[in-house]
């Protein structure tokens, strides 16, 4: 009964060295007699007992690793604290565990480096914004000389970069100038475009205003000048219709009945405006001074008449 219990104790012994059940996303490296032998692939795998051995196990998937905080000097002499996340993958689980004895120091201990040569290289202020630059310059670095680790670096990302108080307090104090520097050049242009506004509008009043009072002359110009027209038309008018009808029978008798009144209204008007009459020297004349005036008219009536 004990030696069953010896050899079942044995059995169970060497099935479980000689049985290896590797989990998915892993990978352990066999090394047969001291030697590296194989790389063991996810699910089940037979090896000898007693001869073969796991020497290492990697994981495969994605592994974050946190960099620690460091003082790196930037161009301008000016002391950061920074410290990141890198993120890397194993791709070949012999070269991870032959290629270096602790991968993972190697390329944390790479990383700090190459991040205080590229911080070096720039001013302050640039190195907040060239975030991505750094960054990339830390990916590049660390992705050639870990390919040789059997390690990908597949990205770096800054956490923090924090400078000393003073730089703190001093770049604060230059953010509200420059916010109060663009408040004055933001009001000032305001104040600009308003008097610009002002001079437009008044511009534009004015123009309108001499437009109307230009328009309003030449339509005050275009009445005085059709009234003109009308009044010169209408005499014309009523001028030859004088004509024509002094030509009808009777129009001379009418004439000389008009110009004896008209001669005769003349001479009651000069009394009616002053104190002295003026009268004929011998009022038995006054049939001849007619006379003459008729004949002044029947000339120029014969004149009319002859152009007619």
């Amino acid at each position: 009964m004990y030696f069953t219990l010896i050899l079942l104790v044995i059995a169970i012994v060497i099935v479980a060295n000689t049985v290896k059940i590797v989990p998915q996303q892993h990978a352990w490296v066999l090394e047969r007699l001291g030697r590296y032998h194989a790389t063991l692939a996810p699910g089940l795998n037979i090896v000898l007992p007693f001869i073969d051995r796991i020497a290492y196990k990697h994981i495969l998937k994605e592994i974050p690793l946190e960099v620690p905080s460091q003082v790196c000097i930037t161009r301008d002499n000016t002391q950061l604290q920074v410290d990141g996340v890198l993120y890397f993958q194993v791709t070949d689980a012999m070269k991870a565990s032959y290629g270096s004895s602790n991968f993972v120091f190697a390329i944390t201990q790479l990383s700090q480096t190459t991040l205080r040569s590229v911080i070096g290289k720039l001013e302050l202020d640039k190195t907040f914004e060239e975030r991505d630059f750094i960054n990339q310059s830390i990916v590049n670095a660390l992705d050639e000389a870990a390919s040789n680790w059997g390690v990908k670096v597949l990205r770096y990302e800054i956490k923090d970069l924090t400078p000393p108080k003073e730089i703190l307090h001093a770049m604060q104090q230059q953010i509200t100038a420059e916010r109060e520097k663009r408040a004055l050049i933001a009001a000032s242009e305001g104040r600009k475009q308003e008097q610009i506004n002002l001079a437009a509008g008044a511009r534009e009043a004015a123009i309108q205003k001499s437009e109307g009072e230009r328009q309003a002359a030449i339509n005050q110009a275009q009445g005085e000048a059709s009234a003109i027209l009308a009044v010169a038309e209408a005499n014309a008018q009523a001028i030859q219709k004088i004509g024509t009808a002094i030509q009808t029978a009777g129009g001379m008798e009418a004439v000389n009945l008009k110009i004896a009144e008209q001669y005769v209204g003349a001479f009651g008007n000069i009394a009616k405006t002053g104190n002295t009459l003026i009268v004929p020297g011998n009022l038995s004349d006054m049939s001849s001074m007619i006379a003459s005036a008729l004949t002044i008219v029947r000339g120029e009536g014969g004149g009319v008449v002859k152009k007619a």
